[in-house]
């Protein structure tokens, strides 16, 4: 019973006096802030007619080519490969590098499961360019239906969850718990989809499900930026310096599926924690 019902639900907020974080200070939404002003039309003209032609080239040319070899790449590394080398590319053609902060944290020979703040589309891209190791990622039914990328997640072994109906997920979560008990981290955004403010949301709990089962530690990475860089319902993509923090795992041996809540609880804290303080060390530089 308890696997049908993993992804439903969301917890309550941590306290009262809790709020939902804002974005850094210095991406406020105000027309005639400098930042505005650097981010006007010649930055969309450049976006519309550059970059996002650019980036659908990209998809389409790795899509086709990887196609043969994923009849033959039993384990995913090359379709990883390809899916980096992709992200890659388009990192450097919106001029948007990425800091990464807190490498030196964990082990990254050890399997852990990544819980990361959902922004933007272009996450996906700065994680595959960032993280120096294979990874596959829980990504929503929804995506399948796009040309090239749905096959691209099929074939590559990526993790589906349907979260209109949970329980339609559990073989692939099944799965998914086996890929991590085999050695393979896996990438989830536990807030179940991009926030459409840049506030980070709450969290699933049973986004958590799978690091309980199969006793591996969580991660917490903070994305700094990806919100501002492209939020939902543009395709205006305003190119600017990035960041990646990194905090200390976070053990899932003392927790059981019945305080799940409790562990979401503790990742979502540790996600604020990196995200306001790189958010105030942003403001400071600026």
């Amino acid at each position: 019973m308890e696997d049908k019902t993993v992804w439903s639900g969301r917890p309550r907020p941590l306290s009262s006096d809790t709020k939902t974080l804002q974005p850094p200070e210095t991406e406020r939404d105000d027309k005639r802030s400098p930042i505005n002003r650097k981010y006007g039309l010649l930055s969309r003209l450049r976006s519309y007619f550059i970059y996002d032609p650019l980036i659908w080239l990209y998809t389409v040319v790795f899509g086709i080519t990887s196609i043969p070899f994923g009849f033959v790449d039993k384990n995913g590394t090359i379709l990883h490969a390809f899916a980096r080398n992709w992200s890659k590319l388009i990192m450097k053609t919106i001029f948007s590098p990425v800091r990464v902060i807190g490498l030196e944290k964990i082990d990254t020979s050890r399997t852990y499961v990544y819980a990361v703040n959902h922004a933007s589309a272009l996450d996906i891209p700065v994680l595959y360019a960032s993280l120096p190791f294979q990874f596959r990622i829980v990504h929503k039914k929804e995506l399948l239906s796009y040309p090239v990328i749905g096959w691209h997640l099929k074939r590559s072994g990526q993790v589906c969850v349907d979260q209109q109906n949970p329980s339609h997920s559990v073989g692939q979560i099944k799965s998914a718990v086996r890929t991590l008990k085999n050695g393979m981290p896996l990438v989830i955004f536990p807030e179940g989809g991009r926030t459409a403010d840049g506030k980070i949301q709450p969290f699933l709990a049973g986004a958590f499900f799978m690091a309980i089962k199969a006793n591996v530690d969580i991660v917490p990475i903070a994305l700094i930026g990806t919100y501002e860089l492209l939020p939902m319902d543009t395709f205006h993509i305003k190119s600017r310096p990035l960041e990646m923090r990194i905090g200390n795992p976070i053990s899932t041996s003392e927790w059981t599926l019945r305080n799940l809540q409790g562990l979401s609880a503790k990742v979502q804290q540790e996600i604020e924690a990196l995200y306001v303080g790189t958010a105030k060390e942003v403001t400071a530089r600026n």
